[in-house]
């Protein structure tokens, strides 16, 4: 399935949904298994209207949520039972992130060529430790926006950059996971677009701590929740970066060191994982204007692109 969180006018003002994206156009899942089930109060329950707490009912909440889609798919039917809407074109809704409240968002260093690349712009030999765990930092959480929303140049930076990133979301709880296990935790795939300031960045790793105030005043995630199964092979992906609709930065997700089920172990190593956590792979080899020596400036459209997930697009404002 293709999740989304929009948001739809109405009289009583404007509401957050969780969608699933079709063909015909984007179906309300919550009213599409009330219609089902022809209660509203258990649809609530089995699918709420809120991907965060739609993910914390793990398989059970995903197999009513495809139940509903089947539903549709077999009747046609639009309208509810006490008149909802349950499908809308395009046109009439707004695509938010998908999760726009995420338990939490964690961020890995996983390709290599991007690590390497950092390290030889600072003068500094590859660290051995790096091939030994799977590292990342913690991002804000809080600060998350979607496709074609504005991300705002903060007024702390002079450097300004994106990062191109496949982030993998949490779908069940767990502990002590190990590796060959992890993939039944994902729930689905997304693009990542870490901002950096990277002038804030560099003082923060002078002192060996951070990154933190670089990073975290904003995330762009989007404009999809993919999942696992409609993906395939997450580690065949072809990524690319537009800025302006020139191509900057292009790459495959099979250039990975460290994938996702290695990560998730590392994670949960006496630690719990979450419904609705994060995680990001860190940014593809040339997939940051660091690496190549070019920066975005006010006003330019970055167009982040990954194949099977779709494009992630923001204005810097």
């Amino acid at each position: 399935m293709k999740l989304c969180t929009f948001e739809v006018r109405t009289h009583l003002g404007r509401h957050r949904r969780l969608g699933a994206v079709l063909q015909a156009g984007v179906l309300d899942l919550n009213f599409a298994c009330a219609a089902r089930l022809k209660s509203q109060k258990l649809a609530d329950v089995l699918v709420p209207a809120a991907m965060r707490e739609f993910l914390e009912g793990e398989a059970v909440s995903m197999a009513a949520a495809r139940e509903a889609v089947a539903f549709f798919e077999q009747t046609g039917i639009r309208v509810g039972r006490n008149e909802e809407t349950l499908l809308y074109p395009p046109a009439e809704i707004k695509l938010l992130a998908p999760l726009p409240k995420p338990a939490s968002l964690r961020d890995f260093y996983a390709f290599e060529a991007h690590v390497k690349k950092g390290f030889e712009k600072r003068g500094e030999p590859m660290p051995p430790e790096w091939y030994q765990i799977p590292v990342y930092y913690k991002s804000g959480h809080h600060n998350i926006i979607g496709t074609d929303e504005d991300v705002p140049w903060p007024s702390f930076t002079q450097k300004f950059d994106y990062e191109l990133e496949l982030a993998a979301i949490i779908g069940r709880r767990g502990s002590d996971i190990p590796a060959e296990h992890a993939a039944e935790y994902i729930a689905g795939f997304t693009v990542m677009n870490d901002f950096s300031a990277r002038d804030i960045q560099r003082q923060e790793m002078r002192v060996r701590l951070g990154p933190a105030k670089g990073k975290d005043w904003c995330t762009a995630l989007g404009p999809y929740l993919v999942t696992a199964d409609e993906i395939g092979d997450p580690y065949n992906l072809r990524m690319t970066a537009r800025i302006n609709g020139e191509l900057w930065s292009e790459g495959n997700s099979g250039s990975i060191y460290w994938k996702f089920e290695q990560m998730i172990e590392f994670l949960s190593r006496g630690d719990t994982i979450y419904p609705g956590d994060v995680i990001g792979s860190g940014t593809i080899g040339t997939g940051c204007g660091l690496e190549l020596d070019r920066w975005v400036k006010r006003g330019d459209v970055l167009d982040l692109e990954i194949e099977k997930l779709g494009v992630l697009r923001n204005r810097v404002v």
